[in-house]
């Protein structure tokens, strides 16, 4: 069975432990492997700074975008709401357009459990689970970060959650480059 033979699969990456994002950058690795057509848009993350990950994805021909303008205490709640604005629709269009064969969502599940302001409006959950339901076949979606909703899990055909049993965070040590960025 080729690649536009299978049935796309969506897998959520959740929980409170490091390795969300990780995980769905080596699935990327993994997929790009297979000469997967792989596009990852990060949700939260702003593109005025540059990422490890991003850097090694693009030796490899995998385009990473960042929709997002960072943490949300790093700026306004329009400013946040609306880079959603933008990003959303992007990241839609490309997963309906069926030219990917994955598409990573990554930090959307933070994005969409915002609580400090609105975001239904600019990022509609019932418009992400339909997206997820009426995508082209053949394409694989994983949607990565803290939180995610349970209509988003119920869509899933995988969810795993990763949990922190420890982390030297707790012993003071910053984020390490190469590590966490």
């Amino acid at each position: 069975m080729n690649k536009n033979q299978q049935r796309g699969m969506t897998l959520v990456y959740t929980g409170n432990g490091k390795g969300k994002t990780t995980s769905a950058v080596g699935l990327a690795v993994r997929a790009a492997g297979h000469d997967f057509n792989v596009k990852i848009y990060q949700f939260i993350k702003s593109p005025d700074r540059t990422y490890g990950e991003q850097r090694g994805l693009k030796k490899l021909g995998i385009d990473m975008v960042q929709l997002g303008i960072g943490f949300t205490w790093t700026k306004t709640p329009e400013e946040h709401r609306d880079a959603l604005k933008k990003g959303w629709p992007e990241a839609k269009e490309a997963i309906m357009s069926g030219e990917y064969d994955v598409i990573i969502l990554d930090e959307i599940n933070n994005a969409l459990a915002i609580d400090s302001f609105p975001v239904d409006d600019v990022l509609p959950l019932e418009d992400v689970i339909k997206t997820i339901k009426e995508r082209p076949v053949h394409v694989h979606l994983v949607l990565t970060g803290r939180d995610a909703h349970p209509k988003i899990k119920e869509q899933a055909d995988l969810v795993s959650v990763v949990e922190p049993e420890k982390h030297y965070y707790d012993e003071g040590i910053p984020a390490i480059k190469g590590i966490e960025f």
